[in-house]
């Protein structure tokens, strides 16, 4: 059962190791060391919890409804949005947020923010439900089971490397340089997933 599991862990590690906005969250937290494990798990559970259901069929179901994959786009584009004006404004303040935690965000604003990421972005259901989900049937029995362990373990060691890694940068971001182009970089990546999420509109007209 070597090849399922290997096969679910490097996808799902391909499909998450792209710098994109639920990756960008963390990746700031983990440079302010706020909340890191426990948004680390949140996003590692969520997308566990995602391929399961992928891997049990329900991305079948949401591939069968184009209103609910609407929605979810326009409603992941919005936030993204506005997060990236959030970001920017960010980047034009004069001080620098401190590297060694003290920056602002509650533990309540930080899991609503992380929940938003992920569950807003379509981009999530499309790779981590449909994909993975759709790949799962050339396995059988158990060894569909292996592969979406696999998936979900390769989300784990992402997520938690990304927050806990993140801090041996924080030498660069002692300056407040280094903190307006981290924000300037969040808000466009924000802006242009939004966009994208957006294109299909246009293109379909």
């Amino acid at each position: 059962m070597v090849a399922p599991f290997f096969t679910g862990f490097f996808l799902g590690l391909s499909l998450i190791i792209a710098i994109g906005a639920q990756n960008a969250f963390v990746l700031r937290q983990g440079l302010l060391r706020q909340h890191v494990f426990v948004l680390c798990l949140i996003c590692a559970v969520s997308d566990a919890l995602l391929i399961a259901a992928g891997v049990a069929g329900l991305g079948t179901l949401i591939e069968q409804s184009p209103t609910l994959l609407t929605a979810i786009r326009l409603g992941g584009a919005a936030f993204l949005f506005w997060y990236a004006s959030v970001a920017l404004r960010r980047a034009f303040r004069p001080q620098a947020m401190d590297v060694e935690g003290q920056g602002e965000g509650s533990l309540k604003k930080a899991v609503a923010t992380c929940l938003a990421f992920t569950f807003l972005n379509p981009h999530v259901y499309l790779d981590t439900v449909l994909l993975v989900g759709s790949l799962s049937a050339q396995f059988n029995g158990y060894g569909r089971l292996v592969y979406g362990a696999g998936a979900c373990i390769a989300s784990f060691v992402w997520f938690f490397s990304l927050g806990y890694g993140a801090r041996l940068l924080t030498p660069v971001f002692k300056k407040q340089r280094s903190w307006q182009i981290l924000d300037f970089f969040i808000a466009t990546v924000m802006a242009l997933i939004g966009i994208s999420l957006l294109l299909p509109f246009f293109l379909d007209g």
